[in-house]
């Protein structure tokens, strides 16, 4: 049973989510093969899960893709990331990706880490 969203961060991991459940349903075997491809490269290997969730957020402040910004500031988190982790990946991103790439850290990344800590989001 799902329930409503409690803050804006929840609400866009569930639009997210349930869109991918309808690309799915759309497109079964490319979603499969997606989703097995995004697997293997987030497994543990030389690099840590919790290494390539903040390459993966820093990929998506650079390219401004809130979505991602959201779902790996959680997968940051689950990873046992600490703010500071965070922080110094925002700000190797903003080396490159500049006022942009900050103006969402400093927005959406923080607001993301608060409603992610104050929710128990699956």
């Amino acid at each position: 049973m799902q329930h409503e969203p409690r803050n804006s961060t929840e609400a866009a991991l569930h639009h997210f989510k349930a869109g991918l459940g309808v690309f799915t349903e759309k497109m079964p075997e490319l979603a499969s093969k997606f989703n097995s491809f995004t697997e293997e490269c987030f497994k543990e290997g030389v690099l840590s899960q919790k290494e390539k969730q903040l390459i993966a957020l820093g990929i998506s402040l650079y390219s401004q893709d809130e979505y991602c910004i959201i779902y790996h500031i959680k997968g940051c988190l689950d990873q046992g990331c600490t703010e500071q982790e965070i922080l110094e990946a925002i700000g190797v991103t903003a080396a490159f990706g500049g006022g942009a790439s900050m103006s969402q850290a400093v927005t959406l990344v923080m607001e993301s880490i608060e409603e992610l800590r104050n929710s128990k989001i699956q």
